[in-house]
């Protein structure tokens, strides 16, 4: 079912791994921009009618308007199950206490007397928060997208989330639910690319935003990437992966559990186990065996997933040379089930997020550790972050200076901007001070 990789007794230079050698999916984000690229030029361009049309050819459902209606996300909340309202609302408090601790303070330097910069640090006016709807519900996205926002002090937000044929059009019932446990009454039945569209130009419907977030398909990938620059975007986050680092001292139960509960995403899921016990993987195969027999969406998502050339077994020859394995990789999320776990994870440089020992697994994460699942993928782990209070704050250099602050380095100015050949930057300091400029007489 899983694919083996064997890397043991193979040189590890300096510099890093090839990550060709390593399981990775094939995603053409650039090939999905030719497709994405008249949607979102019709949206541009006709807007509700275009978003209509599109909930039509793509979504199966026929709707008269894109924005949800307060009485749908009211309802929604009034029956949703009462197990379901109190796990998201212990999901959104411990999200609420870590993401709390993110908010940076504005802080002065005083360069000179008389000269100071101060960094302030601001929120984005405007954002829309995309939550996918295909094959699965997440009313988690919906956590992990507001909070660090709300925390971060966005003004105005706005959700969307595709239509759901079962739903009269509208999203499911349970991302309407947790819009409404946050406060978010913005609420847009729109999907894949044309959402992102939606944000980006604005529409009869909704207004314009400033920053887009959240996960999505290859298709919302390739929207982000089209319209970055006209929008900020988090990441052009793509199918979801776990990397696990293991020893002989791992659980091969835990392991493969682990493994198909990523694979059950999405048939484009990676589950890739690190190890240097060839006894362990041995292990894992008989429990993924096992493990997926007795499971749901076998056939449609998790045997693809763990059969496909993004999953594997990797074996190296030790936990330092898996550690440069993962690092190489930079898996959205990674797991460390080895003798000190703690320190081994320690050492780690490149992931979205790091689970440590037996009792971490990354589900918790995706619900309740109080982290935020919105994490880089397809190797941006080496680059990039997972979304936080920081992802909605810009910071701003604010530069106060008086007379005397500015002439003590006047001449420091006028040198630099002589040897850029930039005499007119010279110029408008000497312009303060009884220096001649060029122009006068």
């Amino acid at each position: 079912m899983i694919s083996r990789i064997d890397l043991r007794g193979a040189a590890f230079p300096e510099g890093g791994i090839d990550r060709d050698l390593l399981p990775r999916a094939e995603l053409d984000v650039e090939a999905a921009l030719e497709k994405v690229r008249p949607i979102c030029d019709d949206v541009r361009h006709r807007g509700t009618a275009a978003l209509i049309d599109y909930a039509r050819r793509f979504d199966g459902v026929t709707i008269e308007r894109v924005r949800v209606p307060q009485e749908a996300l009211t309802s929604a909340l009034e029956e949703l199950d009462p197990a379901v309202r109190a796990a998201l609302e212990e999901s959104i408090r411990r999200a609420r206490l870590v993401h709390r601790e993110q908010r940076r303070a504005d802080h002065t330097t005083q360069v000179v007397p008389g000269g100071t910069v101060t960094e302030r640090w601001v929120p984005v006016e405007r954002v829309g928060l995309y939550v996918p709807g295909g094959r699965s519900v997440y009313p988690s996205s919906v956590v992990m997208n507001v909070v660090p926002a709300q925390e971060a002090g966005v003004g105005s937000m706005a959700v969307s989330s595709p239509p759901q044929r079962d739903f009269g059009g509208l999203p499911h019932p349970t991302i309407l639910a947790a819009c409404a446990l946050l406060g978010v009454d913005e609420v847009y039945a729109a999907g894949g690319a044309q959402a992102v569209a939606m944000f980006a130009y604005g529409t009869e419907e909704c207004r314009s935003v400033s920053m887009v977030t959240g996960p999505g398909n290859i298709f919302v990938a390739a929207a982000k990437r089209l319209l970055k620059g006209r929008i900020g975007i988090d990441a052009e986050a793509g199918p979801t992966e776990i990397a696990i680092l293991a020893d002989a001292t791992a659980d091969p139960v835990h392991v493969a559990a682990d493994l198909i509960s990523q694979a059950e995403h999405d048939p484009l899921a990676a589950s890739v186990l690190v190890t240097d016990s060839e006894e362990l993987a041995s292990a894992v195969e008989k429990q993924l065996d096992a493990q997926v027999a007795a499971t749901k969406h076998v056939e449609d998502r998790i045997r693809p997933a763990l059969s496909g050339r993004q999953s594997g077994i990797v074996l190296v020859d030790g936990v330092d040379e898996g550690l440069a394995v993962v690092d190489a990789y930079a898996a959205e999320h990674l797991e460390i089930q080895t003798r000190d776990a703690a320190a081994v994870a320690a050492r780690v440089r490149n992931a979205g997020a790091i689970f440590v020992g037996p009792y971490a697994p990354v589900s918790l994460g995706d619900y309740a550790a109080g982290s935020n699942h919105v994490l880089p993928t397809g190797g941006c782990a080496c680059h990039s972050s997972g979304l936080s209070v920081q992802s909605f704050l810009r910071g701003i250099h604010v530069v106060d200076y008086t007379r005397e602050a500015l002439a003590e380095v006047a001449g420091h100015v006028v040198t630099l901007a002589e040897a850029e050949d930039l005499p007119a930057h010279g110029a408008a300091v000497k312009a303060r001070f009884d220096w001649k400029v060029p122009g006068d007489k």
